[in-house]
């Protein structure tokens, strides 16, 4: 089996790589996860992974003339596997977004979980490639209504490549009781259920400075219960990893929105 799932939202700065690893850690506790810092252009994952000296990065595998195994992108970190991707502008400026299918392909081989770990702006077809691919995407919203604005426009976007959405993600949340007023109004528009709230704190930011996921860090704090508790509301479906690779080598490079 392996499903796939884009960590997304409509702008920066919600917090979806620090949502990605740690939903990737809890998922880590009873499937075997992958995740990929599919954001080539912003790329930041690998500082979270305490991954910043790896050799081998997935714009090392977007590259023509490319040498590179998938495998050798792949580094097994706090319980599952990470593909980083690296910061250089020229790699970003040479890769081929549309060699992502492949690669992806290759990663389902081996998964129960894929996290693609996605960019932030739906302004070129390298940012939406990864929620084009996935089988559903989870939103990654503050509460505010311009944050759901913008992530009714990722919804609405990836309904159109027929990519679902497993929850909304409510995160850096500052107000719990304003966040349900914002949430009973989510719930009318989005498609997936609230998977949970996270509170902001300065635990989230103190893990991100030390290199490590927050589960890692702070496994104890009111942060990480959150997404233990997103991640059991995701309900991972069962998919041939043989139909899932072949969907994703034949995927259409999107329009651009």
């Amino acid at each position: 089996m392996v499903e796939a799932f884009a960590v997304a939202s409509g702008k920066g700065g919600t917090g979806k790589t620090t949502s990605t690893l740690a939903l990737g850690m809890a998922l880590a506790e009873d499937y075997d996860v992958t995740v990929v810092d599919a954001d080539t252009g912003m790329a930041n994952l690998l500082f979270h992974a305490g991954l910043s000296d790896a050799d081998v990065t997935l714009h090392d595998l977007l590259l023509a003339d490319t040498d590179a195994a998938v495998s050798d992108a792949v580094y097994e970190r706090f319980g599952m596997r990470v593909v980083p991707c690296g910061t250089s502008l020229a790699d970003f400026r040479a890769a081929d977004a549309g060699r992502l299918r492949d690669v992806v392909a290759a990663l389902a081989s081996d998964a129960d979980v894929l996290l693609l770990d996605s960019p932030a702006t739906l302004a070129s077809r390298s940012a939406v490639l990864p929620v084009v691919l996935a089988d559903r995407a989870t939103l990654v919203v503050q509460p505010t209504i311009p944050a759901l604005s913008d992530g009714l426009k990722v919804q609405e976007y990836a309904a159109s490549y027929d990519t679902g959405v497993a929850g909304v993600l409510f995160n850096k949340v500052q107000d719990p009781e304003g966040v349900e007023r914002v949430a009973e109004q989510a719930q009318r528009y989005f498609e997936g259920p609230t998977l949970a709230t996270v509170p902001d704190s300065d635990v989230v930011r103190a893990a991100r400075r030390a290199g490590e996921p927050l589960l890692a860090y702070a496994p104890e704090c009111d942060a990480a219960a959150a997404y233990r508790r997103a991640a059991d509301a995701i309900d991972v479906r069962e998919t041939g990893a043989d139909a899932v690779a072949d969907r994703f080598r034949s995927a259409v490079l999107p329009d651009q929105p």
